[in-house]
């Protein structure tokens, strides 16, 4: 069948997108593929000594890269679930207050519009041991009888403690403002038929608002672990540019110094973690796609 007008007009209106997502998106792609495989690259000379696998064996034997995938899956197990949970339970309260439930909304709101490097420094005030401070939250835990905890640069647990929390909170904001419209979208005729009934709110929710909302909270999951994957300047935020030193890397903080950090010159290791960490996220959304369309096609 050959091309009508209306089919080359249509190609004409999508050219400008398809040229954008060339240029800055498949092309970007493949040559950090190529990078990789590029073994002794010099950025400098433009020239390297092989192809094989090297880079690849050498970034998964660095320890450095393993503590930042370590820390980047911890971040992703304990903050994607969490974050949603609340987001969920808070948006539910919110559905049900409505005459200030638009004031409650932009109040919730507000972090997702603060600047980040701002609120980790907030976190830093709040959480971080000084000559003249032990931080509020040490405060509180002294005032209840507790020992106080060096949160920023003490144990591994109440540092990754801090980022999770961190995490959450400037997470929450987004998944409210979802999930609340989502709520908002429900047929009203749904609660009406299930008080006729004498069904409690409790099965209400379960049988009726979590199926009807399930396709946007599978959205927020998946969306929520693209995002947690892609964790850095949360990090540096908290805990500054050396997250090596403090053994709180993830994997695009990896990537960077790579290419950038103390560490940096290495365009080829950059490039192996980045395609590991493509990887990675490319397998988690795959398995969150296909549960999630299993899911749906059951109730259908």
């Amino acid at each position: 069948m050959k091309p009508t007008f209306s089919h080359l007009k249509s190609w004409l209106y999508l050219l400008p997108a398809v040229l954008f997502l060339g240029a800055f998106m498949v092309y970007p792609l493949i040559d950090v593929i190529i990078y990789s495989f590029e073994e002794g690259y010099n950025s400098a000379s433009q020239t390297y000594f092989g192809i094989g696998f090297y880079n690849y064996s050498y970034v998964l034997h660095d320890p450095y890269f393993l503590q930042a995938v370590k820390n980047t899956f911890i971040l992703v197990v304990i903050t994607v679930p969490l974050s949603t949970v609340i987001a969920l339970l808070i948006s539910a309260g919110l559905n049900s207050i409505q005459p200030l439930h638009e004031i409650f909304q932009v109040i919730y709101f507000l972090p997702y519009v603060t600047n980040t490097l701002a609120v980790g420094l907030v976190f830093m005030i709040l959480f971080k041991k000084t000559p003249y401070s032990e931080g509020l939250i040490n405060l509180i835990i002294r005032w209840f009888g507790g020992k106080t905890v060096d949160f920023m640069d003490g144990p591994y647990w109440a540092k990754m403690f801090v980022l999770c929390f961190y995490t959450v909170w400037s997470v929450m904001p987004f998944k409210i403002l979802i999930l609340t419209s989502a709520l908002a979208s429900v047929n009203p005729d749904y609660y009406s038929a299930a008080r006729v009934d004498g069904t409690s709110k409790l099965r209400t929710f379960m049988r009726i608002t979590l199926p009807l909302i399930s396709p946007m909270i599978f959205y927020l999951i998946i969306t929520g672990f693209i995002g947690a994957f892609k964790a850095y300047s949360d990090v540096v935020a908290l805990f500054g540019t050396d997250l090596n030193a403090a053994g709180m890397n993830t994997i695009v903080g990896y990537v960077y110094d790579m290419l950038y950090g103390d560490s940096g010159g290495y365009p080829s290791y950059a490039a192996a973690a980045a395609m590991i960490l493509f990887a990675i996220v490319l397998t988690v959304t795959c398995i969150n796609l296909l549960i999630s369309s299993r899911k749906f096609a059951v109730k259908n």
